[in-house]
């Protein structure tokens, strides 16, 4: 029985279908996309293959051509080979895996299992996506040994992104198909969380509860709908988008259906009620405003505002800007936790919605314990994965507090679970305790602390900092961690982990204490991003002081220090994911290697602030496009350099790691990592790798110049940019820079160039562009704004 999988059907090219079927692809596997044949064909069409498979070739289509991308690769939609449920259920017999994903009808899925079991082979793995329909209902008259290896894989919304994915065994289902479904999903780079068979499982019972709660209390205290999605967003540790944004994005039709679902499935829970749709939202599915594919839902753009729709008259009109105390008070409070704690505590409009919303959500979840799960860190996990809360219900509650909101929730008459009370009697004050390192939870069944089960794979910088032995060396901004078995880590833990002083000197003493005491060294961390690249705040100051020679020193030092970690006696790898900007990026392409997570947005962005990559990243980008070219005598670099110095002007960033590869930021060796969980345990075997299989550090380059006949060239088109209105006077001025540094300065073609020169020119230009008042009024915006000014 394999874990891994190298053949798979997805049953069904809707939305979900087609999600699941690209994200199989891009792990490596090939998959049949099948759905119905058309209805209606005509005669000429009953035998054409591509009018049988059209609702699959379309859908692979509309994937490949979605914003943001399905695929992690357009390449990969090779895997995926379209078909019909007339002509290709034999090639099932060929599937490790088989996923449903048609339409939530009970009936019609059950039909379809039927043929599913006549057609699949013995060993083959089979799974529901449904988001809510019973699995008793659904096997109901197969075989019994298919009901053996029959359950539910739940993904969530759009596939690629969303880390959640439930399993739900069946009644039948053997113990060795969960784990072997476990590790797919795991393998599929996805957090798994195992639920019962109950109507809508874990996150959407628990997330969609929360919604349709939040929407019953706005109309009792007489709240909008912009003022809820204000409070009910970030300031409670939840997705901007927070509750009525929210829906926009799934789809009114798709939102209302599991409310339904709720509604009709669950007749003896307290709280049905809750899930009664409300006239005034089931007015807007009538008339097709299902949100942002319509154009239109609980907001609406109208022109170049967001209009938003007044419950009372049913209108769209202007947001009102919302104001209270509460939220200015934890607009500037970084932990989630305190903020969560002081938002609650408020007794202004806002801070007293936060908190019904909230201590109804709590209740509710502890309610549901033994019901949708037995374990409150699957609950807990859900909720982060599947709908990206900061924290899970049981994981706020200890935020706010057990005992204080025990009391509070008493005198406004809440009934809370006897469990929840039978906890803190006993003298447990939180429903976790201890460190990252030895986090223990609260065992309901058992009534006492249960440790939580760790996995291997999952390195946690925090976890191993929590013995104080694992610090090797730390500053403000940075720490050197033991990962064990002889490799260091190198953790940044600046906002944003963007580059400071600390940092700098952090990345050259982890050269010199991996060289004289490990075998190699890893560059990653715990944060929400790789890192952001320099901080721009200290670079502003610097300038508008005058401080050329601190800054160009700065400069010089972070080229040093990348330069140390090119040429280390140790393999270097570093582990980028999310945000990899400017500097960051200029680290990882530093390493001799990356392990980079699947969704690494890697680029060198430091056009839009007015500057040009300075750590070395413009030497980088000549390495990388002409590298091949520079062996053969006489090769012109002209469009190696064109290539290169686009990435650079035009500030991309690459919408994957996969993608990162063509932008060449990644190299073609790089390493790809589905599951984040991972990425620092592969690092780490990467880099024992090559460390113990005979690493020696690579030489000093010596570049042949494109020249500056090629500058000059490449220059003209950006002139017929300007004229053509494309680029501003100052993209010239930028660009003409970066050109002059890839091109190797003011030199004939083929002068052969040292590394340093190319890093020379790199500081040399970026002083010159922070004299530039246009410069600073670029960086002034990304500062004060958050916004790229084009001047």
């Amino acid at each position: 029985m394999a874990n891994r999988i190298q053949t798979a059907a997805v049953l069904g090219a809707g939305v979900m279908g087609t999600g699941i079927a690209a994200h199989l692809a891009g792990a490596g596997v090939r998959t049949y996309l099948l759905d119905i044949v058309p209805p209606n064909l005509d005669d000429k069409d009953k035998a054409n293959p591509k009018a049988r498979n059209k609702f699959a070739l379309e859908a692979i289509q509309k994937a490949l051509k979605s914003k943001p991308a399905t695929f992690f690769d357009p390449d990969v939609a090779r895997l995926v080979t379209p078909g019909n449920f007339e002509d290709h259920l034999g090639k099932l017999k060929e599937c490790d895996l088989v996923i449903e994903a048609i339409v939530e009808n009970l009936d019609i899925k059950r039909s379809l299992f039927a043929k599913v079991a006549a057609n699949v082979g013995p060993n083959t793995l089979i799974a529901s996506n449904t988001s809510g329909l019973s699995i008793a209902g659904m096997t109901q008259g197969l075989p019994e040994d298919v009901q053996k290896r029959f359950l539910v894989m739940h993904f969530f919304n759009p596939v690629r992104y969303m880390h959640l994915l439930e399993i739900i065994p069946g009644p039948k289902a053997d113990p060795a198909r969960v784990e072997q479904a476990t590790k797919i999903g795991e393998f599929l780079g996805k957090g798994v969380v195992y639920g019962k068979d109950t109507p809508n499982f874990i996150a959407n019972r628990i997330g969609t509860y929360g919604l349709m709660k939040t929407v019953q209390l706005m109309g009792q205290d007489g709240l909008t709908i912009e003022e809820v999605d204000k409070i009910v967003g970030e300031p409670m540790g939840r997705p901007k988008s927070a509750a009525f944004q929210t829906a926009d994005i799934v789809g009114l039709d798709t939102f209302l259906h599991v409310v339904q679902n709720c509604y009709d499935s669950l007749t003896t829970d307290e709280e049905r009620d809750v899930f009664k749709i409300p006239a005034w939202i089931a007015a807007l599915k009538q008339k097709g405003n299902l949100g942002r594919k319509t154009g239109a839902g609980f907001y609406k753009k109208v022109g170049e505002e967001i209009h938003v729709l007044d419950v009372a008259s049913g209108e769209y009109r202007a947001q009102n800007k919302v104001r209270y105390d509460s939220l200015g008070s934890v607009k500037n409070i970084e932990d989630g936790k305190e903020k969560l704690k002081t938002l609650v505590s408020f007794d202004d409009k806002a801070g007293l919605f936060a908190w019904k919303a909230l201590a109804h959500t709590l209740i509710y979840a502890a309610k549901r314990l033994g019901e949708i799960s037995d374990d409150i860190v699957e609950i807990d996990r859900a909720m982060r994965w599947g709908f990206n809360w900061s924290m899970g219900p049981f994981e706020a509650w200890d935020a706010v507090g057990v005992e204080w909101s025990l009391e509070r929730m008493k005198k406004e008459g809440l009934k809370v679970p006897a469990w929840v009370e039978e906890m803190v009697k006993s003298g447990r004050k939180s429903f976790y305790e201890g460190s990252a390192a030895d986090q223990t939870q609260w065992e309901v069944k058992a009534k006492k602390s249960q440790a939580i089960k760790k996995d291997p794979r999952n390195i946690s910088l925090a976890a191993l900092k929590a013995n104080k032995k694992n610090i090797v060396e730390e500053n403000l901004g940075a720490s050197l961690v033991d990962l064990g078995d002889g490799v260091l880590c190198l953790e940044a833990h600046t906002k944003l982990n963007t580059i400071d002083d600390d940092v700098t000197k952090m990345l050259w003493r982890a050269v010199q204490v991996a060289e004289d005491k490990f075998e190699a060294l890893v560059i990653g961390n715990d944060g929400e991003h790789f890192g952001a690249g320099a901080n721009l705040m200290l670079i502003y100051m610097g300038a508008q002081q005058q401080e050329w020679k601190m800054i160009g020193d700065a400069i010089s030092q972070l080229q040093g220090s990348l330069q140390g970690l090119r040429y280390a006696k140790v393999p270097v790898v570093a582990a980028p994911f999310q945000y990899t900007f400017g500097g960051c990026a200029e680290i990882a392409m530093a390493a001799d290697a990356c392990q980079a997570h699947a969704e690494t947005y890697i680029g060198l962005v430091e056009v839009g602030a007015g500057l040009i990559p300075a750590g070395g990243g413009c030497l980088r980008m000549v390495e990388r496009w002409t590298g091949d070219a520079q062996q053969v005598d006489g090769v012109d670099l002209l469009q190696f350099i064109g290539q290169g110095s686009l990435n650079i002007a035009m500030a991309k960033v690459a919408t994957g790691a996969e993608e990162g590869k063509r932008l060449r930021y990644l190299a073609p060796t790089d390493g790809i990592s589905l599951n984040r969980s991972h990425l620092l345990y592969e690092a780490k075997q990467r880099a024992l790798g090559m460390a113990r299989s005979g690493y020696r550090p690579p030489m000093p380059r010596v570049i042949k110049a494109a020249g500056l006949d090629a500058a000059k060239t490449i220059s003209m088109r950006i002139w017929g940019m300007v004229e053509g209105g494309y680029a501003s006077a100052h993209d010239a001025v930028i660009a003409k820079k970066v050109l002059h540094i890839l091109c190797g300065g003011n030199v004939a073609p083929g002068a052969e160039l040292s590394e340093q020169h190319y890093l020379d020119l790199e500081r040399e230009a970026f002083l010159s562009l922070l004299g530039e008042e246009k410069t600073l009024a670029r960086i002034q915006s990304l500062l004060m704004n958050n916004k790229p000014l084009r001047n």
